[in-house]
């Protein structure tokens, strides 16, 4: 799929997001909106993945480690086809499957159910070592919030990782400097994140664009050729990305647009996809 194409989804991912979390009244949309162009590249690009037999046993993974970033990953997994658009809408909903973290029991495409920050990371790591135990050759990528990597258990994960040699794994950490008190170098500082994995003997791979789909497609292509050793992708993103008044608002980090607002970032996102019909 050419670059224009895959632009062109990750904005309507980004129309989804913005769609789930005004009909929710509540939700993460910064975060979700900073990974929209991380998520559509893995969906419609990266990964080896079938909406029409989501449990495929040879199927690469994904573990969504921030998993309050829900709205990202069920407007991308929608667009996908694993579920119909229209039941974004029914975000947090109750009685709705589309819960406010990700469940691997109720929801297609979901291949593990996470939420409590930090754990995720420990399961992605679990199934890349899976496979290379049963001799599989599916791949595990799993993502992470730069606010999250505060958590010990990241680098327990990491350290058993490197030792293990799971090259199967990429760990993708979203870098938008923003988490729910603030920067994230003002909270509990994580840097240097890329020094960090290397110690933890990672193939890492820094993306200074990570809403940059040729960036992107870089990043995974080496993380590919990369043998011996698990992959970390650090990428720096803008939070809130395509929402004019969201962009690298903390404020953002988890709450829902009012109807205005939501007016607002929804024409926000008919300009840019205006303008990519026009390219």
């Amino acid at each position: 799929m050419d670059k224009l194409e895959l632009q062109k989804i990750a904005n309507e991912v980004r129309k989804g997001i913005v769609t789930a979390v005004h009909a929710a009244k509540a939700g993460h949309p910064g975060g979700s909106l900073s990974a929209a162009d991380l998520f559509t590249y893995l969906y419609f690009e990266e990964m080896n993945i079938d909406p029409k037999d989501p449990k495929k046993a040879a199927r690469d993974r994904f573990v969504l480690s921030k998993g309050h970033t829900a709205p990202g990953l069920y407007s991308v997994l929608a667009n996908r086809g694993y579920f119909p658009v229209e039941d974004l809408k029914t975000l947090r909903h109750l009685g709705s499957y589309l819960q406010g973290h990700p469940d691997m029991k109720h929801i297609p495409g979901v291949d593990m159910s996470s939420g409590s920050l930090g754990q995720g990371i420990s399961a992605a790591v679990g199934m890349a070592l899976s496979a290379k135990l049963s001799g599989d050759s599916y791949r595990v990528y799993t993502l992470l919030g730069d606010g999250e990597i505060q958590e010990g258990q990241v680098w327990e994960a990491a350290m058993f990782a490197g030792h293990r040699k799971l090259d199967n794994l990429v760990v993708i950490v979203d870098n938008n400097g923003l988490q729910i008190d603030g920067a994230i170098e003002d909270v509990c500082s994580p840097y240097p994140i890329d020094k960090k994995f290397e110690a933890f003997n990672f193939h890492v791979i820094n993306v200074a664009d990570g809403n940059d789909m040729d960036q992107l497609k870089a990043a995974f292509d080496e993380a590919k050729a990369a043998k011996g050793m698990p992959c970390a992708i650090v990428m720096k993103t803008v939070k809130g990305k395509g929402v004019s008044f969201m962009e690298n608002q903390a404020g953002w980090h988890g709450k829902a647009p009012n109807d205005e607002q939501y007016a607002q970032a929804m024409e926000d996102l008919k300009k840019v996809g205006d303008a990519l019909c026009q390219m």
